[in-house]
């Protein structure tokens, strides 16, 4: 795995015995957990409490491609990354990674609601540069 860039975050997961399928391997809907878990995390350490409590986000939509599996006891590490703001969503990436190995690739489109009315909420420069040093559109 490369050197995370400046918007890029690094998300580590120790896969665990629930984490695991009747293949005995990660299933793919936990893949998806981590991807949610990392956008999460992403969020809550790059924006600010008095900002990030404004907004909760919703999928629109996840597309994810599964390349290779992933045991109990693997040591991964999610890399994520924000693409852009435009309006009301935001397009996030992430790859999943057992050491220089490759396993899962995600693209998600989130909606950003208004914490208080649950309506769409633009996201403004004040965010935005948070991720980009200016707004990217």
């Amino acid at each position: 795995m490369e050197t995370p860039q400046s918007n890029e975050h690094l998300f580590p997961i120790k896969v665990i015995a629930s984490d695991i399928d009747e293949l005995n391997h990660v299933n793919n809907i936990v893949y998806l957990r981590y991807v949610q878990e990392a956008a999460g995390n992403h969020w809550h350490t790059t924006v600010p409490e008095n900002l990030s409590a404004q907004i909760i986000w919703v999928v629109r939509r996840h597309e994810i491609d599964y390349l290779k599996p992933a045991f109990l006891g693997d040591e991964l590490t999610v890399k994520t990354w924000v693409d852009n703001f435009t309006g009301v969503t935001s397009d996030r990436h992430c790859e999943i990674w057992r050491g220089p190995e490759l396993l899962a690739r995600s693209r998600t489109i989130w909606v950003s609601l208004d914490a208080g009315t649950f309506r769409p909420k633009r996201i403004g420069e004040e965010i935005a540069s948070l991720f980009f040093g200016s707004v990217k559109e």
